[in-house]
């Protein structure tokens, strides 16, 4: 049990990035392609979407790739975080959940759509 949304969705974060460490491989590839670019700043989304293209494309034309909107914020941080001499690269906002209840409810899932 979590005292709010935001540890509730860091640890669904975890989770997933423990069962899919490429994603994270793929965010740190992309995001310094676009750094080696000159770019100051840019969009976690945009990062985001390149991954579900690469992974769908790229991937065997049968499973389905998902990862949820809710870890952008939590990965863009955790770049930042990584290496702290690009902070401020994503940019960010106050993450909200942290002044919410908790759901405690699981993760949707790609079964649940």
């Amino acid at each position: 049990m979590t005292d709010n949304r935001k540890e509730e969705m860091r640890q669904q974060v975890l989770a997933y990035h423990n069962k899919h460490p490429e994603v994270w491989d793929l965010l740190v590839r992309f995001t310094f392609e676009v750094i080696e670019k000159g770019y100051k700043h840019y969009s976690i989304n945009a990062i985001f979407e390149r991954i579900r293209w690469e992974m769908d494309v790229g991937g065997d034309g049968v499973t389905t790739f998902k990862i949820g909107n809710n870890y952008r914020a939590f990965y863009a941080r955790a770049f930042m975080g990584k290496y702290p001499q690009y902070e401020g690269f994503f940019r960010t906002r106050k993450q909200t959940s942290e002044d919410r209840n908790p759901t405690n409810k699981p993760e949707v899932s790609p079964e649940d759509l």
